[in-house]
């Protein structure tokens, strides 16, 4: 079977905003909360989670941060067409 990831994100508009919040997360905020208050996607009700995905189902670039990173960790900014995002790999496989 093919690998899946189950990963969470926040989408923001700026380079700078994802920045600033990936410095809050490292210093220790929650995630799931700072997705609920500044995500701009639809997912930050669930403290944007996205659920289980495979290869093909997302953008190419989040799809390449999201399977290159340790479950865990948080990642980003990564740039695509929707804006910025930090994603969280939350489990694998």
């Amino acid at each position: 079977m093919a690998k899946q990831v189950h990963a969470a994100h926040i989408l923001v508009k700026s380079e700078n905003q994802a920045n600033e919040l990936l410095g809050r997360i490292n210093s220790g905020e929650n995630f799931g909360e700072l997705a609920k208050k500044y995500s701009d996607c639809p997912s930050k009700r669930s403290g944007g989670d996205l659920g289980w995905f495979g290869r093909g189902m997302m953008v190419k670039e989040f799809e390449d941060a999201a399977f290159n990173a340790q479950k865990g960790a948080t990642v980003g900014p990564v740039k695509t067409q929707f804006g910025w995002h930090l994603i969280k790999v939350l489990e694998e496989k």
